[in-house]
C-alpha cells in the first residue's frame, strides 16, 4: 500500500499504521479512508495529499 504526504504540513500517512487517534486502523488504505477524513496535524483534507514513495 502506498502512502501519501500531506502537501501543507508533510504529515505522512501510512496504511501499515493507519490514523487510530481518529478510528483508522492500520490497513486501510488512503483511498478508503472516509471522504471526510482530514490531516490529524492540520486538518487538510484527503485532496491536499500527494503520494509518496
Amino acid at each position: 500500500m502506498k502512502k501519501y504526504r500531506c502537501i501543507p504540513c508533510d504529515w505522512v500517512y501510512d496504511p501499515a499504521i493507519g490514523d487510530p487517534e481518529n478510528g483508522i486502523e492500520a490497513g486501510v488504505d488512503f483511498d478508503n479512508l472516509p471522504d471526510d477524513w482530514a490531516c490529524p496535524l492540520c486538518g487538510a483534507g484527503k485532496e491536499d495529499f500527494e503520494e509518496v514513495e
